[in-house]
């Protein structure tokens, strides 16, 4: 049996071929193309093949598991597969070369890869996060521009400000150069409007998202961004690692008797760590969740608020997993446990 390893790259990547005692079979760059990527490993039969985790390494494993092999996309924090790399001397040879043999050996901790459909959300969520970010950035600028010239524009949403717009006696020079930035948040608007409807779709077909919605503070865009990013609750033991890979547990560095606890991690998706805190924040403010209200504010009292809405985010994370681990609802959840 041979092995293949790839040190993907953008243009470029090296790829190794390593027999089972680890002696070289091919060793070349090639181009990052999927007809070139095919060609590299014909001509000795199916083959296991080692990828690190990436944004192309679901197409490449796509690419080559349509050819006949078996593709493993790694985890690159996981230390073991580089056992054998020289640190100090880092190239594209030596590390394809590490990863060639980890594969062989059997070095290396195998990433999740997100289901076909989740993928499609996860686009169709950044896809919106762009528009509206673009909005936003109108908005402001139009409110900077008026501002400049002695007028105010009154606060509102964003897809009322043309309309607010509209009803200020502005300058004609002024409302030429602010004209494109109306048409823009207008067919923004209708652009996330569009999103919109087709997220409402997604989630009135998947009871996981009707289930998380139920959580008061936890709408649209936060249950489909969880369910996403998740994927498969299966792969996580507890709540707590839930939360770990979200990047919503203080840092530590302890030993012995010393115990330092800092701030969080970050890691993991930065986006749903923060719509996870806008969620908190909606939660605190609601009056659906007595229990979680009384919660956050008696800890807010002793460590403050920005520490309190923290804990909240990471304590919704861990609701959110354990509705959807086992099946029910936040006000069945609530009724078990009083």
């Amino acid at each position: 049996m041979v092995y293949g390893a790839i040190d993907l790259h953008m243009r470029y990547s090296q790829i190794r071929i390593v027999d089972e005692m680890g002696g070289v079979v091919r060793d070349q760059r090639v181009a990052t193309s999927r007809e070139r990527l095919v060609q590299a490993f014909e001509g000795w039969g199916p083959m296991r093949i080692l990828v690190e985790t990436g944004t192309e390494s679901e197409w490449v494993a796509q690419t080559l598991e349509a050819a006949g092999h078996a593709v493993i996309v790694a985890d690159p924090n996981y230390a073991p597969m580089y056992g054998e790399r020289q640190r100090r001397v880092k190239t594209d040879r030596r590390d394809v070369a590490a990863l060639a043999e980890a594969n062989r050996r059997g070095w290396y901790r195998a990433a999740h890869r997100p289901a076909a459909a989740q993928r499609t959300t996860r686009q169709v969520l950044r896809a919106r996060r762009q528009i509206v970010q673009m909005r936003s950035g109108a908005v402001a600028l139009i409110r900077a521009l008026v501002k400049q010239e002695g007028y105010r524009l009154p606060r509102c949403g964003a897809e009322r400000v043309p309309a607010r717009l509209a009803r200020l006696e502005l300058p004609t020079a002024l409302g030429a150069a602010l004209g494109p930035l109306v048409r823009m948040i207008e067919t923004a608007t209708t652009e996330i409007a569009t999103l919109d409807e087709q997220l409402q779709r997604r989630a009135a077909a998947d009871p996981v998202v009707q289930r998380l919605q139920t959580i008061p503070g936890v709408g649209l865009v936060v249950a489909l961004t969880f369910r996403a990013q998740i994927d498969d609750v299966r792969r996580f033991r507890h709540a707590g690692q839930v939360s770990a890979a979200i990047g919503l547990v203080p840092r530590e560095d302890s030993s012995a008797e010393r115990r330092q606890r800092g701030h969080i991690t970050k890691v993991g998706p930065r986006e749903l760590r923060s719509l996870l805190v806008q969620a908190a924040w909606a939660c605190w403010r609601s009056k659906q969740s007595a229990t979680l209200r009384a919660w956050v504010e008696q800890l807010a009292a002793r460590r403050g608020r920005r520490i309190a809405v923290v804990a909240l985010a990471r304590r919704l994370s861990r609701v959110l997993y354990a509705l959807w681990r086992d099946g029910t609802t936040f006000e069945a959840k609530t009724l078990a446990a009083a």
